[in-house]
């Protein structure tokens, strides 16, 4: 059975995007990409949601993320991704399949039927939606240390209360702070 997990980048102030849904504000640094790419040899699902899914397509395939980023790059790209998305017809990153109608129960299924992980990126909607079902086991956060003022917060519209326990930390040289919890009822 796999789990599902969420990695999202914040501002200090709590925000995943900025309030023009922008996200150069975040500094990714040599060693916060080599964490990305450790990460990545997992061979955990990648979940998006449409939004994101579409900015993720657009870079990671580009010859500029190939030279800025080569493992991460490679990682993203070799990776298996689902998009959430009632609306979108075709993919154009490859190992990419759609997934749409009734989410909940689709991701409940691949949850118990997986042998491995499954882990959201970004996607702050979808996660949230998730988050509300009580399907997401673990949140890794990793926090910028810039304040963007304005912006949508990483937890935007959860109508419960979510319990997390701290299980994990890690600090970067950047100043940026890795935070991870489990959630719990």
């Amino acid at each position: 059975m796999g789990k599902l997990n969420v990695f999202n980048f914040i501002s200090l102030d709590g925000y995943y995007k900025d309030a023009n849904n922008g996200i150069d504000w975040h500094q990714h640094g040599q060693e916060e990409g080599e964490f990305s790419a450790k990460n990545l040899e997992h061979d955990s699902i990648l979940l998006f949601g449409r939004i994101t899914y579409e900015m993720m397509a657009s870079w990671w395939p580009s010859q500029n993320a190939i030279e800025a980023m080569p493992e991460v790059a490679k990682g993203m790209n070799q990776a298996e991704k689902i998009v959430c998305s009632n609306t979108l017809q075709h993919t154009t990153w490859q190992n990419t399949r759609i997934m749409s109608g009734d989410i909940l129960t689709q991701i409940t299924e691949l949850k118990k039927t997986l042998p491995k992980d499954i882990t959201i990126l970004g996607s702050g909607n979808l996660s949230t939606q998730l988050a509300e079902a009580g399907l997401i086991d673990t949140y890794q956060l990793m926090i910028d240390p810039v304040a963007i003022g304005k912006g949508t917060s990483v937890f935007s519209g959860m109508q419960r209360q979510l319990n997390l326990k701290l299980t994990d930390t890690r600090s970067f040289k950047s100043g940026t702070v890795l935070l991870s919890y489990e959630a719990y009822n």
